[in-house]
């Protein structure tokens, strides 16, 4: 049996730029950035979740996105290889399992019971103040609240907005 795996290929994103259509996406981008960013979660954990958080959504433009932004940072290509399958894998700290679990725990449906258990909260709290599990769910919702663009908009891995995104129509 064979399945059909054609690929349509486009020069960019199926959408016009959301960013034009939108311009309040900028700030809202800029003021998420900068939540992430208020240094009680080291931006390596961050890029961490953001980057298995697109491997959950089946976003190969988040993927590639953090993938290149873990490796402008100095990660290697063993931790970032091993994000899809941390939990065997010998390169990562307690405070990284536990954001790169709090991650799963929130992108992917329950099978039963609570999809943040109180185990996982209490493991949370082991390594994380009040203000870095904050920061840390943020960063979780940072690269969900662009997922709804990365999947119906499809930009083009690996390619700046600018050669991607269409101009919106006047």
């Amino acid at each position: 049996m064979t399945a059909n795996i054609a690929i349509q290929q486009r020069d960019g994103s199926r959408m016009p730029n959301p960013q034009q259509l939108v311009p309040e996406l900028g700030e809202i981008g800029a003021a998420l950035f900068k939540a992430t960013g208020n240094g009680t979660i080291p931006r390596t954990t961050i890029g961490l979740v953001q980057l298995r958080a697109g491997q959950l959504v089946g976003s190969t433009y988040l993927v590639i996105l953090h993938t290149g932004n873990l490796r402008s940072a100095g990660e290697t290509e063993e931790r970032i290889a091993a994000v899809a399958t941390w939990r065997d894998a010998p390169y990562f700290t307690a405070p990284e399992r536990v954001a790169l679990a709090l991650a799963e725990a929130v992108l992917l449906p329950a099978g039963q019971g609570e999809r943040v258990p109180e185990e996982l909260y209490a493991l949370a709290t082991e390594h994380y103040d009040d203000r870095a599990l904050a920061t840390l769910a943020m960063a979780i919702g940072q690269v969900s609240f662009f997922v709804p663009l990365a999947l119906i908009g499809q930009p083009l891995p690996g390619r700046t907005p600018a050669e991607q995104w269409t101009p919106a129509p006047a």
